[in-house]
């Protein structure tokens, strides 16, 4: 099994550093480019959302993503140490309504649990863990 940590802080400026350490890993993992590109998605989604939501203060915080690959399987954990949020609670987005019918919002968790295939929260040690796996075919 490879594994890989990355560790970046709570900043905009930081998605890029998480996007090429993503590049990089996905070349050495032998990862399409379309299935990088959607992990790409599925993490700057999330980090943004810690990052406009997960904290009442200003200060520096560290966000953990460990990835792992094995048997075609992509394993990332995301860890925080941001504000209580399962976003396996937030309700589904209604698609069928017009946009103008919409609550604003919540497409970007949609977007996740449509591209992911098995995804899992937990708190402890007042940090957020979401799990994700998604099978490289």
């Amino acid at each position: 099994m490879d594994e890989k940590k990355i560790t970046i802080s709570n900043r905009l400026d930081q998605l890029e550093i998480l996007a090429n350490a993503l590049e990089s890993i996905s070349g050495k993992w032998d990862i399409p480019m379309n299935a990088t590109l959607n992990l790409n998605l599925v993490l700057e989604e999330l980090i943004t959302n810690i990052i406009f939501y997960g904290y009442d203060d200003t200060n520096e915080h560290e966000i953990n993503i460990h990835l792992s690959y094995h048997d075609k399987i992509v394993q990332i954990q995301i860890e925080d140490d941001g504000k209580e949020f399962n976003p396996l609670l937030y309700a589904k987005p209604d698609t069928d309504l017009s946009l103008d019918e919409r609550k604003i919002g919540g497409l970007g968790i949609h977007f996740v649990r449509k591209i992911m295939d098995d995804i899992t929260y937990i708190r402890s040690d007042n940090k957020n863990r979401l799990t994700m796996k998604k099978n490289i075919v």
